[in-house]
């Protein structure tokens, strides 16, 4: 016979407080505010806070790169336009859309901006943040485009820091080693 048990109080905590073991289960909404589950990617995501008015711009040709040329064996390149920097992503949705698809022939995922930093930070870069650099280095999102590899079991297993371009081959040798 097993003790009676107390009462049991159930508690709805923030997400971002929760451990969560699979970053492709956090909810997230696409650029057009759709619903988008991380979950029906299959395979590996790069994900990268992106900005439009920012020196490291040019990076989106790296990442579409990416896309292209791993796309096919399940890797999927996602963007979160932030405006936290110095302001460098000040545009609407359908502004930022608009420049990523004529300035870059951007193809790949893009999701509705949000704070990557501090309080109001987006659940998704509240467990990205906790992944290190390559010098063991955790915490905050340095600037725009910060990449962060996340294998197909949903573990985020490289950062990336913003200088580090796309194409590098760091970057290129993480992202083969979890295809």
């Amino acid at each position: 016979m097993s003790p009676e048990r107390g009462p049991v109080l159930l508690v709805n905590l923030p997400l971002a407080l929760c451990d969560v073991s699979n970053v492709k289960d956090i909810p997230v909404t696409a650029l057009d505010g759709s619903a988008l589950n991380l979950t029906d990617f299959t395979g590996p995501l790069l994900v990268v806070n992106v900005a439009s008015k920012c020196g490291l711009t040019p990076q989106y040709t790296g990442l579409e790169e990416l896309a292209k040329t791993y796309g096919d064996r399940g890797l999927t390149v996602v963007g979160m336009p932030c405006n936290q920097f110095m302001g460098q992503e000040p545009g609407t949705a359908e502004e930022i859309a608009t420049f990523c698809s004529t300035s870059y022939g951007v193809t790949f995922p893009l999701l509705e901006k949000a704070d990557v930093n501090g309080d109001d930070r987006h659940p998704l870069y509240a467990e990205l943040t906790k992944a290190t650099d390559d010098s063991g280095e955790a915490g905050d999102v340095q600037w725009n485009f910060e990449k962060f590899l996340v294998n197909a079991d949903g573990e985020v297993v490289n950062r990336f820091r913003p200088r580090t371009e796309p194409t590098d081959p760091a970057v290129v040798s993480a992202i083969e080693s979890v295809l």
